[in-house]
């Protein structure tokens, strides 16, 4: 009996193919059927196997702790603490005070000097930056200004924090009074 190239026999209803000239049997449409039923099924089993093994293992819900940044004790904070404008600042000719400032320079915002020093009472030494540890991208810092009196009066610092579009105006000023004795 044939049907379509497929062939049946009498002892066995079950489909066969007819042989090839090698004496080979060529797979039949059903037996690559059910081939492809049997990997997928195989591989679904695994899968399922795969996934108990793993989401039956159990896990430690206690975090593994991080190691301070230092051997011992606390990671120092070596940032100074910002100026006070409430308060009189005092020094002696000759001698040298900071102003700082919180800062974040990463976002493009400055200090500067609204206006310019009295330069008979003060001079600029230096102006540096000192960021938070650990330095991370975004994170802030302290501006310091070094100054150095130069004779008795009082004056002022008017300093501004400008953004970084470079407008004429700062977003924010701060005043200190300083009286050099």
């Amino acid at each position: 009996m044939e049907e379509m190239g497929v062939f049946y026999s009498k002892r066995n209803p079950q489909p066969y193919s007819k042989p090839t000239e090698r004496g080979r049997n060529r797979p039949t449409a059903s037996s690559c059927i059910l081939n492809n039923e049997v990997t997928m099924r195989i591989t679904l089993l695994l899968s399922a196997a795969l996934l108990l093994l793993f989401g039956c293992a159990t896990f430690s819900t206690t975090p593994t702790p991080t190691p301070p940044l230092l051997p011992t004790g606390e990671t120092p904070n070596p940032l100074p603490e910002p100026t006070d404008p409430s308060q009189l600042i005092v020094v002696s000719p000759s001698q040298t005070f900071d102003i700082v400032l919180p800062s974040n320079p990463s976002t493009g915002y400055h200090w500067d000097l609204v206006r310019e020093l009295d330069a008979n009472l003060l001079q600029l030494v230096e102006q540096t930056y000192i960021a938070e540890q650990p330095v991370i991208p975004g994170s802030g810092g302290m501006d310091v200004w070094t100054l150095s009196a130069i004779a008795t009066g009082e004056t002022t610092i008017e300093l501004g924090y400008y953004p970084p579009s470079g407008d004429a105006q700062p977003q924010e000023t701060v005043t200190f009074s300083i009286r050099v004795e």
